[in-house]
């Protein structure tokens, strides 16, 4: 738990009259007024649909970030495809402010690359990219690229959106990110991410919150439906199998 951080939790204001509107008919935001994230890792899970990612953009951009990604010193816009729920999002901030931020978007992070190396045809001044590890992110893979982001350019003392930063990332590199998590808020930084991983989640004293079609609420990790269906594969995969492909799914 922290008690300065860069932010302590989020408020939604959405007038009635657009309730049935997308986002704003999202189960999160008819269950819950406020959010506590009062802790230095919180993530949101849930199945596809139920808003986690509309969620942390609406947190991003309420916090200064690009809708598409980076730092908040990254302003273009390849598409507008943002909701417009971050208009009715209120953050409440600390004390502290950290010397370090990123949002990173995972859909939209080819873009946040092509942007990366459009600014550094410049001629003038240094290099974005040599903060990033020195080589384009669009000439390695697409894992090869995540990673060089949480290695190099994410220094500590920071604040850090990441959306579903799994996607690109094996099982073995998601426990590195693990403890590069670890070394990064040791140096003062604060994680808010929406993943499907069940590692990543197990992050020690995380705030868990768990988004379903009718509530978002905290959880303890290893109660989420996310955590619980991979185990229950682990430990019994070929019944899982057999239910899945005989029986005709879940």
């Amino acid at each position: 738990m922290i008690s300065s951080g860069e932010l302590l939790e989020v408020q939604f204001q959405v007038p009635d009259k657009l309730s049935n509107r997308y986002p704003f008919h999202l189960p999160f935001l008819r269950s819950k007024e406020s959010l506590d994230i009062n802790s230095e890792v919180t993530f949101f899970v849930g199945e596809n649909g139920m808003g986690k990612s509309t969620l942390i953009e609406a947190i991003a951009i309420a916090s200064g970030f690009n809708a598409e990604g980076g730092t908040k010193n990254f302003k273009f816009s390849t598409k507008n495809s943002h909701s417009e729920l971050h208009e009715f999002v209120k953050t409440f901030r600390g004390t502290k402010r950290h010397k370090d931020g990123f949002f990173l978007r995972s859909e939209s992070f080819f873009n946040l690359a092509t942007e990366i190396d459009r600014r550094d045809e410049d001629p003038i001044g240094g290099k974005i990219i040599d903060y990033y590890g020195g080589k384009s992110l669009h000439e390695q893979s697409h894992g090869e690229s995540f990673w060089a982001l949480f290695t190099h350019r994410f220094g500590g003392n920071g604040f850090y959106i990441l959306d579903e930063p799994e996607s690109a990332m094996s099982p073995t590199r998601q426990m590195a990110m693990l403890c590069r998590m670890q070394e990064l808020i040791n140096l003062g930084s604060q994680f808010i991410i929406a993943t499907h991983s069940p590692i990543l989640i197990a992050y020690p004293n995380a705030t868990v919150y768990e988004i379903t079609s009718t509530r978002i609420s905290k959880k303890n990790y290893k109660d989420t439906d996310l955590f619980m269906s991979y185990a229950g594969f682990v430990k019994d995969s070929d019944s899982y199998i057999h239910h899945l492909l005989k029986d005709g799914g879940l």
